[in-house]
């Protein structure tokens, strides 16, 4: 009874803010873009390709992220849009409205949760890409070996002063972007880093092009060789396509919550799963010819970044500046992403207590950098703490995308095609009568499915 006494007094308060908006279209997409694209397709995805086989992997995804990806970002956006508030008071008066009850604000509440724990150590591994960034301006990597790029990650792991330098500057970044508003802040950035990104990517897929292995990187990358496809791999690219887009975080629904009427939500959807694939694929295409230019593996997984791509830095006319570029682009794709999930923990804090856009976001992040200490930690100091057998790091990390993503995911998709009104979901989508039909069909049964496949596994 109490917690349903402090949501209302919450609900009131909101009604004494002004509700931020996106400027316009483009600024919104080009922000939904910058969230989804991360160090999930510059770090992560080219190593599950490297260790999935490739082109099947690839195949399999792109289909993941029509049946599975796009309704549940759909759904989220119009949860959003219709709340016009965070994800948990969204949650809890779209429940209220139409005639559910109240623990369905769990859905905002876990996907807010898990934004939160994600940037925690997300801002490590941003603060890896930093410390990389200084390596490479400073020639570190300069006819390095195997054992000196392998130990120059592991002091790195092991220097906790260093690992709380570089964490600290990040999550200041995104706190100094965040703090400035919606416009003023996260869509200016966006508009400044996505544009770069896209400049620093194009150009190292053109130096890809010079070594002499891009045509064996496009093999990889678009001929299928099924006999890799197992259910493991299938299993793989479903769970990417589903976490590559910030679902079930809490994300999308706050993004939603900056929206208009004049939003076509499906043709959003689409310009945002094309482009984040793209880029997906471009990274690739960037980092896959350097690999097999000098031999080496593309399927040595999370180290391909930090432990061979420095090998090949080292010892390849113009190393320096590609190291540079590179590193660069690794911090782009991670501040696009660490501003949109610091995003729904300062809507939350700004509509539910007294405090301003500033203060919110100041709060959120210092607490957001004290959690990310602890995570640090967990690779030196406090190694030998472990819950269930997990250190800091891994155990937030588990607990997110094995647990937290897909389940406030399945709750979003299921509430909005199962608990809405059909007619009414039909008119915001602006679907006629056959595309509401298949909307229904993916909605209902499809993504649900699949989401349950990938949360069954992770267990």
């Amino acid at each position: 009874m109490a917690a349903i006494e402090t949501t209302h007094g919450a609900l009131a308060m909101d009604a004494t803010k002004v509700h931020d908006h996106w400027s316009s279209r483009l600024g919104f997409i080009i922000a939904a873009v910058g969230s989804a694209v991360g160090l999930g397709n510059i770090w992560k995805f080219p190593y599950m390709v490297g260790q999935s086989g490739g082109a099947a992997f690839v195949l399999v995804y792109l289909g993941c992220i029509a049946l599975i990806g796009l309704p549940i970002i759909i759904a989220e956006w119009l949860i959003g849009r219709r709340g016009q508030k965070n994800p948990v008071n969204t949650m809890a008066e779209l429940a209220k409205k139409n005639g559910r009850g109240r623990g369905w604000m769990l859905v905002g509440a876990g996907g807010t949760l898990a934004a939160f724990l994600i940037l925690s150590f997300y801002s490590v591994i941003g603060g890896w890409a930093l410390s990389y960034l200084a390596e490479a301006g400073a020639g570190s990597f300069s006819g390095i070996g195997k054992d000196a790029a392998a130990a120059l990650f592991s002091g790195l792991l092991a220097s906790p002063a260093r690992l709380l330098a570089w964490h600290s500057v990040f999550m200041l970044l995104t706190v100094g972007v965040v703090a400035m508003g919606v416009s003023g802040g996260l869509e200016r950035a966006t508009k400044l880093l996505m544009p770069a990104l896209g400049v620093i990517l194009l150009g190292m897929v053109g130096y890809g092009m010079t070594t002499g292995s891009f045509g064996a990187a496009v093999d990889y990358l678009f001929t299928p060789d099924w006999s890799k496809l197992d259910s493991t791999v299938v299993l793989a690219a479903l769970g990417h396509a589903f976490f590559t887009l910030s679902l079930g975080m809490g994300v999308m629904i706050a993004y939603g919550s900056y929206l208009g009427q004049d939003i076509n939500l499906v043709r959003a959807a689409g310009t945002v799963a094309v482009a984040d694939t793209t880029i997906a694929l471009c990274a690739g295409l960037a980092i896959f010819p350097i690999v097999f230019a000098n031999g080496l593996d593309p399927a040595s997984g999370p180290g391909l970044v930090f432990v061979t791509l420095p090998l090949a830095f080292g010892k390849i006319a113009g190393g320096l500046v590609l190291g540079v570029l590179f590193f660069a682009l690794l911090i782009f794709a991670a501040l696009t992403s660490s501003i949109s999930l610091l995003e729904p923990v300062v809507e939350l804090l700004e509509e539910r207590t007294p405090m301003g856009r500033v203060a919110s976001t100041v709060v959120a992040g210092v607490a957001t950098w004290a959690l990310g200490v602890a995570a640090l930690l967990s690779f030196n100091a406090w190694s030998e703490v472990l819950i269930f057998g997990q250190n800091i790091f891994d155990l937030l990390d588990k607990l997110t995308s094995k647990f937290l993503l897909p389940a406030c995911g399945l709750g979003a998709i299921v509430f909005v095609a199962w608990f809405l009104d059909r007619e009414g979901v039909r008119q915001d989508l602006g679907l006629g009568r056959a595309g509401f039909s298949v909307w229904n069909v993916l909605a209902r049964y499809v993504a649900p499915a699949g989401v349950i496949a990938v949360f069954w596994h992770s267990l």
